[in-house]
């Protein structure tokens, strides 16, 4: 489990493609990484396979891809990087599970006083998930729901900090970004479907 505060960027040393066989090798700041861990990366739940001294690699299967951005990435890439939530660590966003949604699109991206107001396009099953002030998670960064200013389109609003130490800050329209919808809204979304609203008992 995650919290989306990230921890370190980091940045893609190798893409390396063999077939249906798809690895990224990723430089990162830390020092005491093991094979078999988890870590978050742009928010998707990866397990390291192999490491080295400032490098880990992950492979991404066929499903992942799928609902990712990580068969478009390239050398040089920024990333934004969480390691696995440890017991008693303090819990600094919201219950982020590292599973990926969908991709959204940044429609714009605009200053506004101190802040940086986002807005992205997300697909319909996110969309449905989201709430004014509600949480959401944007490439693994925790962020808070500021506006839906029109239907299918959520509105960040960016701290000077975040836009300095995330690859949030790096966004311009038509980017890709992750999207992980708040895990509460799905079980509430589950239940309401299987069991209805009002039904009596």
């Amino acid at each position: 489990m995650f919290t989306g505060i990230v921890t370190a960027l980091g940045t893609v040393a190798r893409v390396e493609r063999d077939g249906e066989r798809f690895a990224l090798t990723i430089e990162a700041p830390y020092p005491d990484l093991e094979v078999g861990e988890s870590i978050a990366i742009n928010g998707a739940c990866m397990t390291i396979v192999d490491r080295g001294e400032g490098w880990f690699r992950i492979e991404a299967v066929v499903t992942t891809r799928g609902r990712t951005r990580f068969g478009e990435f390239s050398q040089g890439e920024c990333v934004n990087l969480e390691r696995a939530m440890a017991a008693g660590d303090r819990f600094g966003g919201h219950v982020v599970q590292g599973h990926v949604d969908g991709v959204g699109k940044v429609e714009s991206v605009e200053p506004k006083g101190d802040a940086v107001l986002i807005d992205i396009a997300v697909p319909p099953e996110v969309a449905e998930l989201c709430i004014p002030y509600g949480s959401i998670c944007v490439d693994g960064v925790s962020m808070t729901v500021n506006a839906i200013p029109k239907p299918g389109v959520v509105q960040l609003s960016v701290i000077p900090f975040t836009m300095e130490n995330t690859t949030l800050g790096r966004l311009q329209p038509g980017d890709g970004v992750h999207l992980e919808a708040d895990v509460i809204g799905k079980y509430v979304r589950q239940l309401v479907e299987q069991y209805g609203v009002g039904r009596d008992r």
